[in-house]
């Protein structure tokens, strides 16, 4: 609201009540997910541990007070279980705050199926003006092409570029990090399709690390000081980009992306579907998660570059998580010990809690 004495933008409590309630009720969402599918890590069965993950989260999220959307589910790639679009998420009682929802059950369902580092659920929710509206975008194309950076190269003079050469956007991560190129540490799935990216990265002597899957946490690692990445190139999922995005958006980072057609009949089929001139377009952080009413939440499942996976130790689990909001750039790292003698997950396949 503005303060009409003085002219000055204040912040009515009202306004980001709901915004915290539903962090804590996400928040609880996802330490579900991670604990339901913790006995699925290594077992080579991605589909189960997904579904488990899936179960959890369907669940407790239709326990929040809300009227949500998801705008971005899981399953879209690969016809996975999952939360789809367009699906009803919350109580949906009268009053409810309404908020579009992405969710990721799994970020990284083959490490989790391997046992691997880089697992994590995720969920991000923003809050829409009405029931019509939609606060987080859903791209058309499977895939979008990436590059996300943190705070410190977004501001100022010099801007990173999609589709600039690769050696001068490095160039210019590495004057606004203080750093040398040679120094930088890019972050990139490890595909095939990347070959070319990654002799053109090595060119400018700048090291790689590469990832086998877990797009989401990769792209937001350039936002974070202690990940020890620099930035994040390459083609990824789509649903992932605007997960990430509303991460990012909390962190003051950014993230641009564009549509990358898998082949000449996916090309074709978006021009079918009035989607052409989009093709053209590059995506900013704010047109992926739109508005300031942004909340990011994450639990890890296994250890990865933003947080450690779930601990078991007799009948005490421990998970860590991260809770983000935009309107505030606040980043909570919240660290839960589980009685599993007492613990209970509401799941959406019994409709009631059940022990782990």
């Amino acid at each position: 609201m503005v303060d009409t004495k003085f002219g000055e933008q204040l912040i009515d409590p009202a306004d980001t009540q709901d915004e915290e309630l539903i962090g804590m009720d996400l928040l609880r969402a996802c330490e579900g997910a991670a604990l339901n599918v913790f006995h699925w890590i290594g077992k080579g069965n991605k589909e189960a541990a997904d579904d488990a993950a899936t179960d959890a989260l369907r669940g407790l999220l239709d326990l929040t007070d809300m009227c949500g959307t998801c705008t971005i589910g899981e399953g879209i790639k690969d016809q996975a279980p999952g939360i789809f679009i367009g699906e009803k998420l919350g109580t949906w009682r009268a009053g409810s705050p309404v908020v579009s929802i992405a969710v990721d059950p799994i970020d990284g369902t083959t490490l989790t199926a391997k046992g691997l580092a880089g697992a994590l659920t995720v969920i991000a929710a923003a809050k829409n003006s009405g029931v019509d509206q939609r606060a987080l975008a859903a791209i058309p194309s499977f895939y979008v092409e990436k590059i996300a950076f943190g705070p410190k190269v977004r501001e100022g003079t010099g801007t990173v570029r999609l589709g600039a050469p690769v050696e001068q956007n490095l160039e210019i991560v590495a004057l606004k990090l203080g750093k040398r190129v040679r120094d930088l540490v890019v972050c990139l799935l490890d595909r095939p399709r990347h070959q070319k990216l990654i002799e053109e990265i090595r060119r400018t002597g700048a090291a790689i690390r590469l990832i086998g899957d877990g797009d989401v946490a990769a792209a937001i690692a350039p936002s974070n000081p202690d990940s020890g990445v620099d930035a994040y190139m390459g083609i990824g999922g789509s649903p992932e980009a605007v997960i990430a995005a509303a991460a990012i958006r909390c962190m003051g980072g950014e993230i641009l992306a564009r549509m990358w057609p898998r082949d000449d009949d996916e090309r074709k089929q978006l021009e079918a579907d009035g989607h052409g001139d989009m093709m053209k377009r590059v995506f900013t952080t704010t047109d992926l998660a739109v508005g300031e009413d942004i909340v990011f939440v994450a639990t890890g499942i296994t250890d990865n570059t933003m947080l450690r996976g779930v601990q078991v130790n007799g009948h005490i689990a421990v998970t860590y998580s991260v809770v983000m909001r935009a309107h505030s750039r606040t980043v909570r790292y919240v660290k839960a010990f589980h009685d599993l003698t007492f613990k209970t997950i509401h799941l959406a396949s019994t409709s009631r809690h059940t022990r782990l």
